[in-house]
């Protein structure tokens, strides 16, 4: 798909991954509605891309099934159609088990991840099928196909997403929208804190005991996916191992990561 001259949705434009694909598709020429409940963010987002009306902010929550329903209706007022939609925004739970976690973490978790998701999909898929050329990209994790203890429902929420992406690759299949899912490893973003996680400690990238990818690799995966008009995507060379061995040895590669997240699962348990 040809980036430039085209119109795309952005979640979770105001930081981390999704603020990375916005600039990286902005400085291609596209135009980019930015869309994330941190309104701040999106401002400073806007002041690092300083390319004017191209890019639009809108604060939205994406678990506003009524906002989602609206936000078309204000995309094609400012920028007079949309081509593409990147579902980005997301949450991790609090690092505890599944017996430890309350429904209230679980309810909050599904529905950023997979409605979130659902309501802007739906919203925008009829805009999409009109233009000549569109695509459609979520993001999952690398958390759906290998799954980590301590983040069971963040992996099904993200696993629902996978399943969904999948399915609709195969229903638009002999359409105009190209279907994409990426499958980030361990980013060095602030999702932690934007999701109320403490993760105890200097979590920081930089003091981080695991390998994590940038957001602006990410963004350029995610972006060159976009372009290539690819099926599915890892990030990272954590998501790419993890991809193969999850296939050939499930059980091995489950136990393996068990073994190495135990620590950080055992720091964040309620005392």
């Amino acid at each position: 798909m040809d980036i430039s001259g085209k119109v795309f949705v952005v979640t979770g434009a105001g930081n981390g991954i999704g603020r990375e694909v916005t600039l990286r598709l902005l400085s291609n020429g596209a135009s980019v509605a930015g869309v994330d409940l941190n309104a701040a963010g999106l401002d400073a987002t806007a002041a690092l891309a300083a390319v004017g009306t191209r890019f639009t902010q809108h604060a939205v929550n994406i678990t506003d099934r009524d906002a989602i329903d609206a936000l078309p209706d204000a995309v094609i007022a400012a920028h007079g159609q949309v081509d593409g939609v990147a579902n980005i925004a997301g949450v991790i739970q609090k690092f505890v088990k599944v017996n430890d976690l309350p429904f209230s973490e679980i309810e909050k978790v599904m529905n950023v991840n997979f409605w979130g998701v659902m309501n802007v999909c739906k919203a925008f898929l009829p805009h999409l099928l009109a233009r000549p050329e569109a695509s459609l990209l979520n993001v999952a994790s690398m958390g759906s196909y290998a799954p980590v203890p301590g983040q069971a429902v963040y992996g099904a929420s993200k696993a629902a997403v996978k399943l969904l992406t999948e399915a609709l690759y195969a229903e638009l299949l002999d359409t105009n929208v190209h279907v994409t899912v990426i499958f980030p490893g361990a980013i060095s973003t602030g999702i932690a804190a934007n999701s109320g996680v403490d993760l105890g400690g200097d979590a920081s990238a930089e003091n981080s005991a695991y390998k994590t990818t940038t957001p602006e690799e990410a963004g350029r995966v995610i972006v060159d996916a976009i372009r290539k008009d690819r099926f599915r995507a890892t990030i990272g060379s954590d998501a790419a191992a993890m991809d193969r061995l999850s296939r050939l040895n499930p059980k091995f590669a489950t136990t393996m990561i068990a073994k190495q997240m135990g620590a950080l699962l055992a720091a964040d348990q309620p005392a």
